[in-house]
């Protein structure tokens, strides 16, 4: 990403986002087909997060690494981060991509997330969805979405 915060050509579209009080702020290319995924594990469902992962290489944190805090629960492998102000957690590092992140859709400034595909992902048995979602084994432990 350029400097000036403006595309390069032929680049994916951007989007930033960020926390309710603003202390965390972040900007992420688009991948080339978005699918959205709806969690039903305990913590997905309890904080409502409709999860749209990207590459590590395509998300940028531009403010608040001071501000966040981390939460491990399972198997400790996903670092959920939240805001340590207001706690919303707009992004983390998820089990099913440790070289990615997952961003909350509901987190980003614009509501372009609204026209993407939404899948339903069966987080309360995870590894049997991570086959049957991603067709990659849950100890791989690092399942990049490839285009529907």
């Amino acid at each position: 990403m350029s400097d000036d915060h403006s595309p390069a050509p032929n680049s994916p579209p951007c989007v930033e986002g960020g926390c309710h009080c603003g202390a965390v702020r972040f900007r992420a290319a688009l991948p080339a087909s978005p699918v959205l995924d709806e969690c039903n594990c305990s913590i997905c469902t309890k904080s409502g997060y409709l999860h749209l992962i990207v590459a590590g290489s395509d998300f940028e944190l531009l403010a608040g690494q001071d501000s966040l805090a981390e939460y491990r629960f399972g198997s400790g492998r996903a670092r959920h981060l939240f805001c340590r102000h207001c706690g919303i957690k707009s992004f983390y590092v998820p089990r099913s991509h440790p070289t990615g992140y997952s961003i909350n859709a509901r987190c980003l400034d614009s509501e372009l997330w609204r026209a993407f595909p939404v899948r339903l992902f069966d987080g309360r048995h995870w590894e049997r969805a991570m086959t049957d979602t991603f067709g990659t084994a849950a100890e791989d432990g690092n399942a990049i979405r490839q285009a529907d």
